[in-house]
């Protein structure tokens, strides 16, 4: 389908990275590249790397899809991005809500997009509760995921008590954000988050050696993380993400070492989500031609220190489970949230891991004609109850056609593993299949030089604000922590 694609070029809004005013930008190619620039009346012309490989930026474009307006959205769309509170252009409900629970941290890292510090301006529990309701009474479906962030949001006394909170009111999945010196510090925190409803810690983890901690966080944290780890063990949890912040000179040469080192611990270790740095907040603007990476990078980064077992071809955008999202509502005869986030936003593969390989489900899942078989069943269902239980019986038939039996390890429990996903499509499902495989995403979040404002349309993770407003990620790191223009 790349040739409905022949070119990338366009114009969109954007902003000017000094005074943050909306303006016109374009992407195009140059070379194996997607570039963007833009001039400012006042500051002058600016252009920045958008994607390092123009074939790949095709191929994920491919998948692009709306999901649905949340309703009772707000109608400010007049002046975005300054006055944020989702419009009824949005085109995707929260996937993901970020409550900042404190700003204040016990870090002071270069490379912070949200330049935390010591000031106690802390949202107080009632706050946060309002906020979590208002999440759960989304419509037409409620937030399934939380996560709280900050600063360093184990800074609060009673953190345990709004993860509790946050169990009650139903969210599947809990998480927080952190760099882990507290954790690593008390084994007993570790077991309260746990025991309160826990789901899962986004531990920040820059490489395995000390050098990029050193370089990106101030100080050697490196035996930190492992001592958080142990200790997140111990109080029983089995689903931490370890959560890379990449600049090109400083730990991008560690990507397939901390791929080797999660596949080695997958009794804690699900996930690793690389983060390709964003120059907002604290970090030196000035560095930015020398650190810019994106996701193209990272995979192709990926590629060679992997040994080529993981590949460009083994990623696919956020947007491209949307069929297995409509499949999931045609079972059930109600509505489900859509990852219709833009495809530049983020990346992701499943490997599963034996013997030291890491060996990527592509390798035996025909992906593509999985999704096209799917897209098809979905458009001749009917609605109706006899069609839904058809239907799961016909997934459950047809999905082993898309296994090629001869290159999957460990046939049958891993087909079985696969199997269980599409058959209950549950939390149980989803972590049996995680204790031998490893999630390997890349998210890469906008700043001024590369921001494209109709992106924030599609974006899926948003913060939640004490006075009401529902914020994309991208748009209050960029403008929201900021004085307001």
């Amino acid at each position: 389908m790349d040739e409905e694609y022949p070119l990338i070029s366009g114009i969109f809004p954007s902003l000017c990275p000094i005074c943050l005013k909306v303006i016109d930008a374009r992407i195009f190619q140059e070379g194996e590249s997607v570039m963007i620039e833009k001039r400012c009346h006042e500051h002058g012309y600016f252009k920045d790397l958008y994607w390092s490989d123009a074939p790949l930026y095709r191929r994920f474009m491919r998948y692009r899809l709306d999901g649905m307006t949340l309703d009772g959205s707000s109608h400010l769309h007049h002046s975005c991005p300054s006055d944020c509170g989702l419009c009824e252009n949005h085109k995707t409900g929260t996937l993901l809500g970020n409550i900042d629970v404190t700003n204040r941290c016990n870090l002071s890292c270069p490379v912070c997009f949200a330049d935390a510090g010591a000031e106690l301006d802390d949202p107080t529990i009632d706050q946060i509760e309002a906020m979590m309701r208002t999440l759960r009474g989304q419509a037409p479906v409620p937030c399934p995921a939380i996560q709280f962030s900050g600063g360093e949001p184990t800074l609060r006394k009673d953190l345990p008590e709004i993860v509790s909170l946050a169990k009650k009111m139903g969210f599947v999945q809990i998480q927080v954000a952190t760099n882990g010196v507290i954790l690593s510090e008390r084994p007993d925190l570790c077991k309260s988050l746990v025991d309160s409803g826990l789901s899962t810690v986004y531990l920040q983890f820059d490489g395995v050696t000390p050098e990029p901690y050193i370089e990106m966080r101030g100080r050697d944290l490196l035996a930190v993380k492992l001592r958080a780890l142990d200790n997140l063990t111990a109080a029983g949890l089995r689903s931490v993400a370890l959560v890379p912040t990449v600049t090109k000179g400083t730990n991008d040469d560690q990507l397939g070492d901390i791929a080797e080192f999660a596949s080695k611990n997958l009794d804690v270790v699900n996930a690793i989500v690389y983060q390709p740095v964003s120059f907002t907040g604290r970090i030196d603007q000035e560095e930015r031609n020398e650190k810019r990476i994106t996701i193209p990078d990272v995979i192709a980064l990926l590629e060679e220190q992997t040994g080529y077992e993981i590949t460009r071809d083994d990623f696919y955008p956020i947007p491209s489970v949307g069929a297995i999202s409509r499949l999931l509502e045609a079972e059930r005869g109600h509505p489900m949230l859509v990852l219709s986030a833009h495809p530049c936003c983020g990346a992701a593969t499943y490997v599963y891991c034996q013997d030291s390989h890491l060996i990527p489900i592509t390798r035996f899942l025909d992906v593509e004609g999985l999704l096209e078989w799917i897209e098809q069943e979905v458009d001749r269902f009917d609605g109706s109850k006899l069609a839904r239980l058809k239907m799961k019986g016909m997934v459950l038939k047809e999905l082993p056609k898309f296994i090629d039996e001869s290159k999957v390890p460990d046939s049958l429990e891993l087909k079985e593993l696969i199997l269980g996903v599409f058959r209950s499509g549950t939390r149980e499902s989803l972590a049996e299949f995680h204790k031998k495989s490893l999630f390997l995403g890349i998210m890469h979040f906008q700043d001024p030089y590369n921001i494209n404002l109709e992106k924030l349309e599609w974006c899926g993770i948003h913060y939640y604000l004490p006075d009401g407003r529902v914020i994309p990620f991208c748009s209050y790191n960029t403008i929201h922590r900021a004085p307001q223009i």
